[in-house]
């Protein structure tokens, strides 16, 4: 979970994950989005698939990042569980 919050906690990663609900991109048409050189959207990604927020699949000679829906699924349930625990106490 600690990974998750901290992918969820740059204004960057939120950026890309806002773009990746339009559908699949390559790391260089999420790149074109930002001021910031592509090592750095790589260094993004990386933490955004770490956290499982994002995955990665090859099609033919690029790399394609999509979101990983399930997992903010997960977060939503989680969220209303907690928010339900605080207002039943």
């Amino acid at each position: 979970m600690n990974e998750l919050f901290k992918a969820l906690s740059d204004e960057n990663r939120r950026k890309i994950l806002d773009l990746l609900r339009k559908g699949d991109l390559t790391a260089g048409e999420i790149a074109e989005h930002f001021d910031i050189s592509k090592p750095g959207i790589s260094q993004h990604l990386s933490v955004l698939k770490h956290a499982e927020l994002v995955y990665a699949f090859k099609k033919g000679q690029y790399v394609y990042y999509s979101l990983n829906s399930s997992v903010f699924q997960d977060v939503m349930k989680w969220i209303i569980q907690f928010n339900s625990k605080g207002e039943n106490e």
